[in-house]
């Protein structure tokens, strides 16, 4: 397995959703906006999926389509998506292998314990190549940076 950075291709994945299978296939051709976040209904996630929600238009008329992916499961993020009104399509990992291939599984600390969780983070793809890539992501504003970005392409 290749290094995941910038200017490589993207790992192929295929994930489960509410709406059905999600592959990078999906995507040729146009570009992906695809983000994984540690947990469904956590006050970071929600934000940034709420975030990415209200932006998904804006996204659209780039050219671009967005993808959460977290470890929670088909029925968690359906209810997740309800709760909030998201409208964009969260992908479920629960093994964690799509998250491993974009080296999103990382060893993180909290109160000197370390554990090993998702690092907050998004990449930017076009024509199944990562264009760029964020890792720590800090929530607030996030979503309209990578717009931006996107817009730049």
């Amino acid at each position: 397995m290749g290094k995941v950075s910038e200017g490589a291709p993207a790992p192929d994945f295929q994930l489960e959703s509410a709406s059905g299978q999600i592959r990078l296939a999906d995507f040729k051709g146009k570009t992906l906006v695809l983000y994984f976040y540690p947990k469904d209904d956590t006050t970071g996630c929600t934000t940034e999926a709420k975030e990415f929600s209200a932006l998904a238009p804006e996204f659209a008329k780039a050219g671009a389509a967005v993808v959460a992916v977290s470890k929670d499961t088909v029925k968690s993020h359906q209810k997740f998506a309800e709760k909030y009104g998201l409208t964009i399509p969260l992908g479920s990992d629960p093994e964690g292998s799509v998250i491993q291939r974009f080296e999103s599984w990382v060893q993180k600390k909290l109160y000197g314990r370390e554990y090993m969780g998702i690092d907050r983070s998004t990449f930017l793809i076009k024509h199944g190549v990562i264009r760029r890539i964020w890792r720590k992501v800090k929530v607030a504003g996030h979503a309209q940076e990578v717009l931006d970005a996107v817009k730049s392409l």
